[in-house]
């Protein structure tokens, strides 16, 4: 019987963790999580992590594995989950995968470019020409080393230009052409399905779910983790608009009602990257 690795995502807010758990118990499977930020154990509410009595109900991995000084990338998480895989498919016929970070998952089903790792005088050029021109200078900058993949880049993703930037300066060549999209071969199944609910539903999820984050402590959260505002896992939706209250940029009112805003907007994104492969199935 050839092993499967069953997929299955979502939008944030959508009900993966209640539906997963479920499905995980009627199979006897255990769950790996592609959430890129639940694996960091300082930022457990608001990222929405399972709770404890979720986590014992069946066997997690990747949940609150990280710290937010540590440092860790897709390639880690791909090279880590196939090994992993390969020990739990010995018992295991069918092993449950979800998150919504869609480029974590895609790294385990398809594999990943390898690029080179960053020159850090190359990466603190790039770093000083967005901290001191912002998103026009590194949009401009982007435009004229590959601006083929400046076309289709989202103009408002920081990190992914600043890689693309990166990567073009330091091998000399646009960065899309050293992105070779070679799918690579598994020895094992995979199904990929995502989640979904009424576009109102879902939206009420968000809301209802970030004033809950609030109730639990969201704000003491950030405030333990505001002196770590730099590291690459703070920049996420919950923690940054609280920086901004901290900061007195705006009311605690306007930081809750941005969070609510800019999840929503997530939730957008990540549901144009699921229907391009996946299998709806809504709730």
């Amino acid at each position: 019987m050839t092993s499967k690795l069953l997929i299955v995502t979502g939008p944030t807010a959508v009900g993966k963790t209640d539906y997963t758990i479920a499905l995980a118990q009627e199979l006897g499977s255990p769950i790996i999580s592609a959430d890129s930020r639940q694996m960091y154990r300082e930022m457990r509410i608001g990222t929405a992590a399972p709770t404890a009595e979720e986590l014992a109900k069946v066997q997690h991995y990747f949940v609150g594995n990280l710290s937010v000084h540590d440092y860790y990338n897709v390639s880690m998480f791909e090279q880590q989950v196939l090994e992993l895989l390969g020990t739990l498919f010995i018992k295991h016929p069918v092993v449950i995968m979800t998150g919504g970070s869609p480029q974590y998952i895609d790294a385990v089903c398809n594999g990943i470019d390898e690029l080179p790792d960053p020159d850090p005088g190359i990466r603190g050029y790039v770093n000083r020409l967005y901290d001191t021109g912002g998103l026009d200078a590194l949009r401009a900058q982007l435009a004229t080393l590959d601006p083929d993949f400046y076309a289709k880049v989202n103009h408002n993703d920081h990190k992914r230009m600043i890689r693309a930037v990166e990567v073009s300066l330091q091998m000399d060549k646009p960065y899309s052409q050293c992105l070779h999209q070679t799918k690579k071969e598994r020895d094992f199944n995979i199904e990929k399905y995502y989640l979904n609910r009424p576009r109102e539903v879902l939206f009420d999820r968000i809301h209802r779910r970030v004033d809950l984050m609030m109730e639990q402590g969201l704000l003491e959260e950030a405030r333990q983790l505001l002196p770590y505002r730099h590291l690459n896992a703070l920049n996420t939706v919950g923690y940054k608009e609280l920086f901004d209250y901290f900061d007195g940029k705006c009311t605690l009112e306007q930081a809750i009602a941005d969070i609510k805003t800019h999840t929503r907007r997530y939730a957008k994104r990540q549901l144009t990257w699921f229907k391009r492969d996946y299998i709806e199935k809504l709730l």
